[in-house]
């Protein structure tokens, strides 16, 4: 019997430990749990008998033994993070707010600006590993590899758990900004299975801490435009869904929007560009909705000034959805062929994205490429996990040109 876990656990580790880090990204975690799998299979085959298939009996044992050890994990972790609000003295100018606290306290400099967003956004913010991997256009288990390697720098190199202090927070902006960014970002439009379109929660958690951030930091340029940016996002949200359909912004009933939203972010706007500093990344982004949301109508928008900001942008931030999103400016300006060129250009770093195909195919819909338009919303569908974008996405399809 001893000799049938040990060609088991020959044959079948390799198997379990890759499912198990494929579901989880904790390659550490994943041959814990396989360990014990196999550990238990030595004690109960030997009783029981073996398994009429073995593998999927270690595989399923190691799932659990994984749940439990990341239940009991989160148990502890709750317990350690209580004790330390408590017996821990706060600073003049630390961070209040529990969340926000462990938000900053995750993106620690130690560790490289990915892997510590990737780490508080997986530990603190509670997306999953396929979020994750969402919203940085990666493979899951390259997340999966950040998150072990965070874990493990942090073990290595004794990094503490220790309640920032306001000489410790200009050095973790940049990163708590990025991780609030994409909290937003998932409840603006989520990706994971199970979950609603849109997920309020999220939004509405991310503009909190947002705000506290603003009140600890209001001087902070890309802090004021994050905010500014998620204000301006937010009040659109009660148009962007019909009959379970996404509803894009050159068909919302603008009349809708939360019009308090939309001053209060126009005035943080206002505020940056009376500073008469340099924008940053999330000021630009601010500026742009800024525009769009001064529009009466859509045809009112001011596209050359979106366009402009756009330019500003790709100095700034030179990506691949960047220059996407700036191409949908130039369609409105130059026409659907200039963009469509500029669309093209970018499949390399975009394939696997579905705004690139969705983008791409109203381009060719206002081409008349019937064909290839419908080609490209099919593989925008098969890319989309939002069923309200799938939906949008199929009608725009079945639509006449």
């Amino acid at each position: 019997m001893t000799e049938a876990v040990t060609r088991a656990h020959r044959d079948e580790w390799a198997r379990v430990v890759s499912a198990l880090t494929r579901r989880f990204g904790d390659l550490d975690l994943a041959e814990e749990a396989a360990a014990e799998a196999f550990a238990t299979a030595v004690e109960r085959w030997p009783a029981d008998g073996v398994p009429p298939n073995p593998g999927a009996w270690l595989t399923t044992t190691a799932q659990r033994k994984a749940v439990d050890r990341l239940r009991r994990e989160a148990k502890r972790d709750d317990k350690h993070r209580e004790a330390l609000v408590v017996h821990e003295p706060q600073p003049v100018g630390a961070v209040d707010d529990d969340r926000l606290r462990l938000v900053f306290t995750c993106c620690h400099p130690a560790l490289a600006v990915q892997a510590r967003v990737a780490l508080t956004l997986r530990l603190v913010c509670g997306l999953t590993v396929p979020e994750i991997a969402r919203a940085f256009l990666v493979a899951e288990s390259a997340v999966g590899q950040r998150i072990t390697r965070a874990k493990a720098k942090i073990k290595a190199a004794r990094v503490p758990y220790r309640v920032p202090s306001a000489e410790d927070l200009p050095a973790r902006v940049s990163g708590v900004l990025t991780v609030l960014f994409l909290v937003f970002n998932e409840g603006y439009l989520a990706t994971g299975p199970g979950t609603g379109p849109v997920r309020p929660d999220l939004t509405a958690e991310a503009i909190r801490l947002t705000r506290l951030l603003h009140a600890l930091l209001p001087h902070d340029g890309e802090v004021t435009g994050l905010l500014a940016l998620m204000l301006l996002t937010e009040a659109r949200r009660p148009a962007r869904l019909a009959g379970g359909e996404l509803v894009p912004l050159d068909e919302q009933d603008r009349g809708a929007w939360d019009h308090a939203l939309i001053a209060e972010g126009h005035a943080l706007v206002r505020e940056r560009l009376a500073a008469g500093v340099a924008p940053g990344r999330y000021q630009v982004l601010a500026a742009i909705n800024a525009v769009h949301t001064s529009a009466r109508h859509m045809h009112d928008t001011d596209w050359s000034q979106v366009l402009a900001l756009y330019d500003q942008l790709v100095r700034i931030d030179p990506s691949p959805v960047v220059a996407l999103n700036r191409a949908v400016a130039v369609a409105e300006l130059d026409g659907p062929e200039v963009a469509l060129a500029v669309v093209d250009r970018l499949e390399p770093e975009l394939a696997g994205y579905h705004a690139f195909h969705a983008t791409r195919a109203e381009l060719l819909r206002r081409l008349g490429r019937t064909a290839e338009s419908r080609a490209a919303y099919d593989r925008a569908v098969e890319l989309t996990g939002n069923t309200a974008e799938i939906a949008h996405l199929v009608r725009r399809r079945d639509q006449p040109a």
